[in-house]
């Protein structure tokens, strides 16, 4: 079978490799190879779909705020319609948990505007008076149309040059004469460059590869939609986020999509949602609010990959050429696709950060395989 020889072969049609491909392609020969049939499938395909800039630790808030720029303003061509719309975020607390709601706002007291519990009530009416003691309004958020981003960069990649290469099934990894070699039931693809953009996969892909693994977590996110209120308009409703993220809720479609917030431990898979997760999901809504669920419309689970640290895993591997990580977004892989692909197709090229990344405050430190922290095997 004849191999097609490339600059960069990219493992993985999620969001990660999608936005890569757009930002390499006009610079380098580049093919993304998938196993499933349709790009993002698992954890991109299944995002509760937030831009917030007070989600996750330094390094996400960092990249996310990098991000915003293109997401509202993307490149001529990209998408026919915006990328976000105004959605706010509210954490919420009961009185026994103040202490925790004090502390986020110190997280980000620039961002945050502190709202009595009566205020909290008036802006989503459903909270229980007796829970809801106090909150912190995020106005600065959105909601991502997940699917026309993904059809952005994969139309941005394509029309650069790139490659996807979809149902590229019985893959296998090799290393030949300073090139790795991706067989599948499609081809050979060869490239000095293999980057594992395989999310919940990761660690496996790179065993297969013959590289040490990151020591990456894959965990089990559950999430449902259930009926709006009768006679309530919901559509302006905020993201509302339990301070200690034991569950949220938003408006989605007119419905109300709700997960319990859940990270359980699962080995990469096809994700199916739990009737525990469920069960859990509906008490702790049900005594923060006084809205019964009656009906379960629709549920779903997803992996949200995570390094120890919690950080994503950008750059090449210290002791294997050739070999670059991009995996470990943790579920947040969504908002901060943008400054991360580009960060990434920085460090491919043997380009410094672009500056607006390293004014947020991201080195190329803080995303390596080899930083402080992330346990390597």
């Amino acid at each position: 079978m004849t191999v097609k020889s490339l600059d960069v072969v990219i493992l993985g049609a999620g969001i990660a490799g999608a936005s890569l491909a757009a930002s390499l392609a006009g610079d380098r020969a580049v093919i993304i190879v998938e196993i499933e049939d349709r790009p993002g499938r698992h954890a991109t395909g299944r995002s509760a779909a937030m831009f917030a800039e007070t989600y996750g630790n330094r390094t996400i808030r960092a990249l996310t705020r990098a991000s915003r720029r293109f997401l509202l303003s993307p490149p001529l061509g990209f998408v026919e319609t915006p990328l976000l719309s105004p959605r706010a975020a509210l954490f919420v607390c009961d009185a026994a948990r103040l202490d925790s709601l004090n502390r986020e706002e110190a997280s980000a007291p620039d961002v945050y505007r502190r709202v009595s519990g009566e205020e909290a009530r008036a802006i989503v009416p459903i909270m229980r008076p007796d829970w809801c003691a106090a909150g912190l309004l995020d106005s600065a958020g959105f909601d991502i149309d997940v699917a026309a981003l993904m059809q952005g960069f994969l139309k941005a990649a394509r029309r650069e040059g790139a490659s996807v290469a979809l149902g590229a099934r019985e893959t296998r990894i090799a290393r030949r004469a300073g090139e790795w070699v991706v067989s599948t039931a499609l081809g050979d693809f060869a490239a000095p460059i293999l980057v594992n953009a395989t999310g919940a996969w990761g660690d496996e892909t790179a065993c297969a590869a013959g590289v040490a693994p990151v020591g990456l977590a894959p965990k089990r996110r559950t999430a449902m939609t259930l009926a709006a209120p009768e006679g309530m308009d919901i559509r302006s409703w905020p993201l509302v986020i339990d301070v200690e993220e034991e569950f949220y809720f938003k408006p989605d479609a007119g419905q109300i999509l709700l997960s319990p917030a859940n990270e359980d431990p699962e080995a990469p898979c096809d994700a199916a949602p739990d009737d525990l997760d469920i069960a859990i999901a509906v008490d702790r809504f049900e005594r923060a609010t006084t809205h019964s669920v009656r009906r379960i419309k629709h549920r779903w689970a997803g992996l949200r990959t995570f390094s120890a640290d919690r950080s994503p895993v950008i750059g090449f591997d210290p002791n294997t050429e050739g070999f670059f990580w991009l995996v470990g977004q943790g579920g947040y892989g969504i908002q901060t696709a943008p400054a991360a692909a580009r960060a990434a197709a920085s460090m491919i090229l043997g380009r410094p950060l672009p500056d607006d990344i390293a004014r947020e405050g991201v080195s190329a430190k803080d995303l390596a395989a080899d930083r402080a922290g992330l346990r390597l095997k």
